[in-house]
């Protein structure tokens, strides 16, 4: 039988047609390689001015690299803007081909639609309220019948494996929501996220027309959430469908100063990567739309050859996922227009930098991807563009070496420019000094354009302005996010610089759980954490006062985030610094000054929470909650497959009544936590055995039920 999916794809005109994309692609990268070629071109005649010495060949080299990034960083601004000043509606937009249509979504084949959220180690009442705020704001459309929800565990901490599973059932009975929101931990947890996501299309796949992948911090309007999947149905080329998410809930300096960042600059940067990828998009692991049946056919990911770092299991998976549905024919598409989709971002610098060594490792194992044949330039674009994301920042920090070795050679040997005629010279009659200054200028100007634009075009839009709290909050807070950027730009660039090379050197990542709340990073930590880079700035900081006082100057920005990287680390963890600024609207988004309803919603949830139903009291948290508490237990073992009680498994459950749960080993205790008859053994045993014959751990917490009348709460007689 023909897959209507197939055939669908085969027969629909494309959305946006193979001609203008190629013209619009040829004139941005062509705009992108003559500006290049120009600055690099200029360069090299300063170098010959010079006279070219043996560090000039690297030193160019490696220019025309960096300065193609910032080029293309630049033009996706550039292009952004224009594309904004040409109007919303010539604009192209997927979500165009439904903006006539509304009803209930379509029940097609009679399959639905899935919302999963892996988790991994995460606060299951958080997690809980978010899924409770999208459930309910999907319901508010009338389209709830159309989506079932998936909390997809990979936890294992074994006290948050339990506490997520009260979470659950305690959401499921007060929305009604038992066989809408399901819930499942995997015993093992192969290839991480991937591998989650994997199981769940193998296992219930078939039975939806597409999933909504969602990150644990993730947080979508209901309403985009239905706009999205009615896109999907009406545009069966479509395979993926991204939203770009906006930060929120920043505390910290450090999280307002990414979130104000992305909410003020990130549309012209969105818009101009739109502008060319179009249906070549990519897809960033969440807040996306998938079609199952392409993703289950297309996108099982295979282990690369060799060994981690390099080899094995793929990391950054998402990449990869959409460069394989495109190069099938598929279209990803970035919705732009999507405004009610949200994330949440590490509390500080050290968080940041932990989670960027995961990415690293993965992007960097595209290398082994980026030449494969057959793959479209789009998705040659994308690898390339996250391969240099990390890449970037060993070439930067080799470039200034360069850059400081010649200036070294030259302080050393005394020698002044040479009397060599340049091209600059002959055409435009400036000399070395003047020609150097041109190069700084455009080369700051490629830097700054992005941020000029946005915050310019920010001000003379009287909605934008007064989102962000008016025009002079809004200028104070592009001025702080300028100023501390760059002090943490070569903090960042040594620190990518020593992951890259620890990756080379054989060294694979772990897998942890990412860090959402913090009150700051420590004096101690951030020394021990930044000391490569404190070290690294002193010394070089002497180095450059010893070539000259000029050259100092121009170091200044780099040698200052160096030496200050620990402070700075410091400083901007602070959540009431923070909201000194917060209390100032420095930094403010239009989400934190004007929450949307779902972000109120999330924040008012708690479905979860129930002290009838509680895995969290300290005297019987988590494991001793599952063997303890009748309502605990019943539910982790409602949750469990039923078996015969083997002796050894017997022999177990004891050792774990008379040793408590520390007497155990992890898996000792996890292999037990699956135990069913285990579990409700003990769980009697710890009722109804003398409190001598059990470990303390179990009287106590059975003694933490007595209730005990507080003094405060006795009623003198009058």
């Amino acid at each position: 039988m023909e897959n209507p999916d197939l055939s669908a794809r085969e027969t629909t005109e494309p959305f946006f047609g193979r001609r203008p994309t190629l013209l619009r692609r040829a004139l941005f990268f062509g705009s992108v390689v003559v500006v290049n070629i120009l600055a690099s071109l200029w360069l090299a005649d300063l170098f010959w001015r010079m006279g070219f010495q043996k560090a000039h060949y690297p030193l160019l080299a490696i220019f025309v690299t960096l300065n193609g990034l910032l080029v293309l960083g630049s033009f996706h601004a550039i292009f952004g803007a224009f594309d904004m000043l040409r109007g919303r509606k010539r604009s192209v937009r997927i979500t165009q081909i439904i903006e006539d249509k509304s009803g209930p979504l379509l029940k097609r084949l009679l399959k639905r639609h899935a919302v999963v959220i892996p988790v991994y180690n995460e606060d299951s009442v958080r997690v809980c309220a978010r899924i409770e705020a999208i459930y309910r704001s999907i319901e508010a459309t009338g389209n709830l019948k159309s989506f079932d929800f998936f909390i997809l565990s990979d936890t294992r901490d074994l006290d948050l494996w339990v506490m997520e599973e009260t979470s659950w059932t305690n959401l499921c009975r007060r929305l009604g929501a038992f066989g809408r929101i399901y819930y499942r931990r995997r015993k093992t947890n192969e290839n991480r996220k991937a591998g989650n996501i994997g199981d769940f299309v193998r296992t219930w796949g078939g039975g939806y027309e597409s999933m909504l992948v969602l990150d644990a911090d993730s947080l979508m309007d209901g309403a985009d959430i239905v706009k999205m999947t009615r896109v999907m149905e009406a545009y069966p080329r479509l395979g993926i469908l991204q939203t770009p998410p906006k930060l929120i809930r920043g505390i910290s300096v450090f999280t307002r100063l990414q979130q104000f960042a992305m909410r003020l600059y990130g549309p012209l940067f969105i818009r101009g990567l739109n502008y060319w990828q179009l249906s070549g998009g990519s897809y960033w692991g969440h807040n996306a739309l998938i079609r199952m049946q392409p993703f289950s056919e297309f996108c099982e990911l295979p282990a690369l050859p060799g060994r981690e770092p390099f080899g094995g299991r793929i990391l950054s998976h998402d990449f990869v996922e959409a460069a394989l549905m495109v190069s099938q024919g598929w279209e990803v598409w970035l919705a732009w227009d999507i405004e009610g989709t949200y994330e949440e971002a590490p509390p500080t610098l050290v968080d940041h930098l932990i989670r960027d060594r995961r990415w690293c490792q993965g992007n960097l194992q595209h290398l082994w991807l980026i030449f494969a044949r057959k793959l479209p330039f789009s998705v040659r674009m994308h690898l390339f563009m996250g391969i240099m994301a990390y890449l970037g920042s060993p070439l930067w920090f080799l470039f200034l070496i360069l850059g400081t070795w010649v200036a070294w050679d030259r302080y050393s040997s005394q020698l002044s420019i040479l009397p060599f005629e340049s091209y600059a010279a002959r055409w435009f009659h400036v000399d070395g000094i003047e020609q150097s200054i041109i190069l700084t200028i455009v080369i700051f100007a490629l830097l700054f354009l992005p941020k000029i634009l946005a915050v310019t075009g920010a001000i003379f839009t009287p909605s934008i302005r007064r989102s962000f709290g008016g025009a002079v909050p809004l200028i104070v807070g592009s001025t702080l996010e300028t100023l501390v950027s760059m002090l943490l730009a070569p903090c960042i660039m040594a620190a990518h610089t020593m992951m890259v090379l620890s990756i080379i050197s054989g060294r694979a990542v772990g897998w942890g759980n990412q860090n959402r709340e913090t009150d700051g990073t420590s004096w101690g930590d951030a020394f021990r954490f930044h000391a490569v880079q404190t070290l690294l700035g002193i010394v070089w900081t002497a180095i450059a006062l010893k070539i000259s006082l000029t050259f100092t100057a121009w170091m200044i920005p780099i040698l200052a985030g160096l030496v200050l990287a620990a402070p700075v680390s410091v400083w901007t963890s602070r959540s009431r610094y923070g909201r000194a600024l917060a209390s100032r609207k420095i930094l403010s988004t239009p989400e934190e000054l004007n929450p949307p309803s779902i972000i109120r919603l999330a924040d008012t949830s708690t479905s979860a929470v129930d002290p009838a139903l509680d895995a969290s009291v300290p005297a019987r948290r988590g494991v001793i909650a599952a063997v303890v508490d009748p309502y605990v237990n019943g539910v982790h073992v409602s949750l469990l497959d039923h078996s015969e009680l083997t002796q050894a498994e017997e022999i177990l459950a004891e050792r774990c009544l008379h040793e408590g749960p520390s007497g155990l080993s992890k898996a000792e205790l996890s292999e037990l936590l699956y135990l069913a008859p285990a579990m409700l053994m003990m769980h009697r045993a710890v009722w109804l055995r003398p409190s001598e014959s059990i470990h303390q751990v179990w009287t106590q917490a059975v003694e933490s039920y007595r209730r005990r009348l507080d003094q405060s709460s006795i009623i003198e007689p009058t």
